[in-house]
């Protein structure tokens, strides 16, 4: 079958079951986007942003398990979208993303909407391909989706020149994949394995403690099972939440910067700390000569370059975790473990000491109130996606988070922006979820023009703002550590963000007491059309705990020490 190479490009993405495409066209791509009209078998998304498209190809890759798609153009299409890529990258988030070139014969003549895609994307992309001959095009978009969705996951980008996009050739997609240089290293060492075993089997304190990877290897259920099976409590990081969910007896918490009490001191106390898809994070550590100081490591991942990177591993164990996990459950069984219950029953004690909680009050919100209460309100019916600042970290410690996938954010690279597209990929993905995006007034501002999208494809995300007036989390360290210096965060100039909503075609909320949030909340539900309920809330509220930079997981700022 002989075909052009824009055909390649949308019949690949056919053989390759995507279902939906975010992306925004233009003059270099604009053959992809003249076979994209002319095809049936995938939805279109038309984003008002490039850097939308690349987090709403985000959201519905990090909410569904599936392969992100994200089609850009050149030069200023692909700058744009470069912050996506770079988010994606530092997440692990499996993507492809393709963008349009100038034809072969101007590169490197600085030609019109010209620029160096490959070598831009080159540090912030799992791998990339600048395609040269039509021939090559099947395959390499065949070898991208393979890249993105195995071993360690990322973004793949590939630039295709506009005069390749229009040559005619045989089409053959590929059956399968001959990468000789990349083989991920899926099955564990079974002696390595061997060894952890026996270093759990002998410890008095082992404690779990999850990274992302649990989700992007689709293996909390095994990891629940594990703990079950040992009685070895857990800690979660960030992009981990969801992973044993909120009722589990053995979940003690978040851990890191902004952790519970219980999870840090946890990792403190600890004699061997497991370590499952984590990559041992500076917001998770804080100082590392301090970190987990009294116990021996366990790190199992995929990604042989995280181990030892930044904390000296004991029992290296490369390999899916997946697999890894279902090892690890099926040795357990040949295993004689110690009793960790007065371990568990500390950690317990250490929660009750110091639970996670706030201030509330009847006569001003408190912004962690209405996360707690759409928790209590639609609790496992609801998929969270936010932006970056204090409403992410409160999101993570409030919401009761039921399975994985459930929580999506910005983590490594945070990004401000990231929540409003994110949540449209989140709805896209998941029809029979309510997509909640939780954003403060600073974050909602820089993609705001996606509320037209939301419109446009009927994507009824409920945006949250919990509105201090503030770029709180960056007051917040004014305030702690630069003697009250409020240097350029305070956003009392504001939109009027109903009626901003409202021109966009959507439903539009202010309210100011718990009541009216009730209404509003049940208000948007109902109808399922794009929201924003705008909440004014108190406006000098920080996030705690707190483990100020530079020290350790035990010396927290709590609720108690502070005028909270």
């Amino acid at each position: 079958m002989k075909i052009s190479g824009a055909k390649m490009v949308t019949e690949s993405l056919k053989e390759e079951g995507v279902e939906v495409v975010f992306g925004y066209p233009g003059g270099a791509i604009m053959n992809v986007y003249d076979e994209i009209y002319q095809q049936s078998f995938f939805q279109h998304i038309l984003t008002r942003h490039e850097q939308a498209a690349i987090h709403a190809a985000e959201g519905y890759a990090k909410s569904t398990g599936k392969v992100g798609v994200a089609i850009v153009t050149s030069g200023p299409g692909f700058t744009n979208a470069v912050t996506g890529l770079a988010d994606a990258y530092m997440d692990s988030i499996p993507l492809v993303v393709i963008s349009g070139q100038v034809p072969t014969t101007i590169i490197g003549t600085d030609g019109f909407q010209e620029i160096d895609a490959v070598g831009i994307s080159r540090p912030c992309t799992k791998h990339n391909y600048l395609v040269n001959d039509i021939k090559d095009l099947p395959r390499i978009i065949k070898e991208a989706f393979h890249v993105a969705n195995t071993g360690r996951p990322g973004p793949v980008h590939v630039d295709i020149p506009k005069d390749i996009t229009a040559e005619i050739s045989d089409f053959k997609y590929p059956k399968s994949v001959n990468m000789p240089t990349y083989k991920p290293t899926v099955q564990y060492n079974k002696r390595q394995l061997k060894k952890a075993m026996e270093a759990i089997s002998k410890s008095k304190k082992p404690l779990l403690y999850i990274g992302g990877g649990a989700i992007l290897s689709n293996c909390a259920y095994e990891i629940r099972e594990f703990a079950k099976k040992t009685n070895i409590p857990a800690v979660e990081t960030l992009m981990a939440r969801g992973s044993m969910g909120h009722e589990n007896n053995l979940l003690i918490g978040m851990l890191g910067m902004h952790g519970e009490f219980a999870a840090n001191m946890a990792v403190h106390d600890t004699d061997l700390l497991i370590s499952l898809g984590a990559r041992f994070d500076d917001r998770v550590t804080g100082r590392l000569d301090e970190f987990a100081k009294k116990a021996k490591v366990i790190h199992v991942d995929i990604d042989p370059a995280s181990i030892g990177k930044l904390v000296d591993t004991n029992f290296p164990i490369v390999g899916d975790l997946k697999v890894t996990i279902q090892g690890m459950i099926e040795a357990a069984s040949d295993i004689k473990f110690n009793d960790y219950s007065n371990w568990v029953s500390l950690l317990k004690d250490y929660k009750e000491k110091e639970p996670l909680r706030f201030n509330d009050s009847e006569t001003v919100i408190k912004p962690q109130w209405p996360i707690q209460r759409v928790g209590q309100l639609l609790g496992e019916n609801a998929i969270i996606t936010t932006d970056v600042g204090q409403h992410q970290m409160w999101s993570a410690q409030f919401y009761p988070f039921s399975f994985p996938r459930q929580f999506n954010t910005s983590g490594g690279l945070g990004t401000m922006g990231f929540g409003l597209p994110a949540a449209m990929g989140v709805a896209r993905g998941n029809k029979d979820k309510v997509s909640i995006n939780f954003t403060g007034d600073g974050s909602i501002l820089m993609n705001i023009q996606e509320l037209m999208t939301c419109v446009e494809y009927d994507l009824p995300v409920i945006n949250i703002i919990l509105n201090n007036n503030y770029l709180g989390m960056v007051k917040q360290w004014q305030t702690l550590f630069y003697e009250n210096r409020i240097s350029e965060t305070d956003l009392t100039a504001q939109p009027d963000f109903k009626k901003l909503v409202e021109a966009f075609g959507g439903l539009g909320y202010r309210v100011t007491t718990k009541d009216e949030f009730d209404a509003a909340l049940n208000d948007a539900i109902e109808k399922k059309k794009p929201a924003m309920i705008e909440v004014i809330v108190a406006r000098d509220e920080i996030v705690l705990p707190m483990v100020p930079n530079g020290h350790a997981l035990n010396e927290m700022t709590l609720l108690g020490d502070s005028n909270e």
